[in-house]
């Protein structure tokens, strides 16, 4: 999706040494839409998640970099799920909040929407859950060409059910 004046970011595979984003990223203003912030312990275990998500061969999960100085501005990434008894990829982004509102989040997340398409063809479609409440996130959904479904229950996190849109987008460009 090319924009007039978008913001040149680059994604990165998340490694062993992006553990501070995380930390920023689970302050009380960052998860406001996720059920608020998890503890040490919890986020030590999402952070080996992250990195070994991409080994593992389920996903991938990428620190976004704002160019031209490289500034780490946010995560996006993607991963198996089950959905309705379908297996599918899940997307999601979180941008730091000095950097909202820049269209950051909807470039970074084309580029993650990308890398699943140069994959092996593994799920039929990608889905996105935003919170209803959360206009920004659903709008990114709409500007990258997803398909609303409806409403939706969902876990996040797990043990936390949240009321979402449920997005949908084909793997395969038709």
């Amino acid at each position: 999706m090319e924009q007039r004046n978008s913001p040149e970011v680059r994604i990165e595979l998340w490694d062993e040494g992006d553990l501070d984003l995380l930390r920023q990223l689970n302050s009380p203003e960052m998860t406001v839409h996720f059920g608020g912030p998890e503890t040490e312990e919890k986020i030590l275990a999402r952070h080996k998640r992250y990195y070994e998500i991409a080994q593992n061969g389920t996903g991938k999960m990428f620190k976004i970099l704002l160019l031209p100085h490289l500034e780490v501005v946010g995560s996006v990434g993607y991963w198996d799920q089950s959905w309705k008894e379908e297996s599918i990829f899940e997307i999601g982004w979180s941008v730091l909040s000095e950097y909202q509102g820049r269209g950051i989040a909807t470039e970074a997340t084309a580029k993650a929407i990308a890398s699943i398409r140069s994959e092996k063809k593994k799920h039929k479609f990608i889905h996105a859950f935003p919170k209803t409440k959360n206009p920004a996130s659903n709008a990114i959904c709409r500007k990258l060409g997803f398909s609303y479904i409806g409403e939706c229950d969902f876990e996040y996190p797990i043990g936390t059910t949240i009321r979402c849109n449920d997005w949908r987008l084909a793997v395969e460009e038709n």
